[in-house]
């Protein structure tokens, strides 16, 4: 019960701050969410006997954040030239530490004691940049896009979709272990059925694109935007994703968010731990929601950015 009424609250307050909040507010609410899951992420790291650098950590986060809010400031339609040049001079200075953090890193770690703690902590502590860092500032980037909020829904809907599939077919006809010492309940068909539950809502929600948006228009989530005034034929017709584009995108989605969720059962079980944390009452800590999220938003950015960004385009414009 706690699990579903934690769910009930939460998804529809990620939904109205995915389409409504303006840049900077969902950029402080996922860096917000970053901080929560990387003090859990350093938790299991010392669980595994490492003493990671705890608020060089901290910092090299949000400047991650800082830099991508930059640059999403810049694609926005809505940016403001002072503004834009006041928070791109902080970004320089946040950019040039982040290339700079490994080195900040090892040259601290030569206080350790003993040395041989001195490449783990300073390499563990390296390795939320990517992991938690990137991954989560690459959703801010793609939700600077005029169109990027009902994508990162759409890369949201089947993380869930494939995780739902592979709980409830692996419960009842899992019998074959996918990997008995990170996740013994895990099985081949539950990975199986939600790769294929994962394709089918992708090409289900590309299919029906534009009247999901038109859905969402209808109870405000998403506000049309006028182009006709400078498109020289008007707002152009839509135009779908090949299918083989989609069911490609909704693959290596589904791939992505199961190795995801893998990689975090293997962090914990390594230290020992049950839960990341007990923030978030029936799903433990934010870390465990989000462990599959962090490795398929990078897959769903690049996506975007590749091939499927001039698709979005067209739905959202399109009449």
């Amino acid at each position: 019960m706690k699990r579903v009424l934690t769910a009930v609250v939460l998804i529809p307050l990620v939904i109205i701050a995915l389409f409504r909040a303006p840049l900077w507010l969902f950029t402080l609410l996922v860096l917000g969410v970053a901080l929560l899951a990387a003090r859990e992420y350093l938790d299991i790291a010392q669980s595994n006997g490492l003493s990671p650098f705890r608020r060089l950590c901290y910092l090299f986060l949000i400047c991650v954040f800082l830099v991508t809010f930059a640059a999403g400031q810049m694609i926005s339609v809505n940016y403001q030239l002072g503004v834009s040049l006041t928070v791109a001079s902080a970004a320089s200075w946040a950019l040039f530490l982040l290339i700079a953090s490994p080195f900040v890193l090892m040259v601290l770690a030569m206080r350790r004691e003993p040395l041989s703690q001195a490449l783990p902590d300073s390499a563990v502590s390296f390795l939320i940049l990517p992991y938690i860092g990137v991954s989560l500032a690459s959703m801010v980037l793609v939700r600077s896009y005029s169109n990027g909020a009902l994508f990162l829904l759409y890369v949201m809907l089947l993380v869930w979709t494939g995780d739902t599939a592979a709980y409830y077919v692996g419960r009842a006809i899992g019998r074959r272990k996918l990997a008995p010492r990170i996740s013994p309940g895990k099985s081949w068909e539950g990975t199986i059925a939600s790769a294929v539950a994962a394709i089918m809502a992708a090409v289900v929600l590309f299919q029906y694109a534009v009247p999901i948006r038109d859905a969402l228009s209808r109870i405000g989530l998403i506000v049309p935007v006028d182009y006709t005034g400078y498109h020289p034929l008007g707002a152009p017709r839509f135009v779908p994703a090949p299918v083989p584009l989609v069911i490609l995108f909704g693959l290596c989605v589904n791939v992505a968010a199961q190795l995801g969720d893998l990689v975090e059962s293997m962090l914990k079980r390594g230290g020992g731990v049950k839960d990341s944390g007990s923030l978030l009452p029936g799903h433990g800590g934010v870390l465990d929601r989000i462990d599959a999220l962090l490795f398929a938003a990078p897959v769903g950015c690049f996506f975007y950015l590749a091939v499927l960004g001039k698709y979005f385009r067209w739905m959202i414009l399109a009449d």
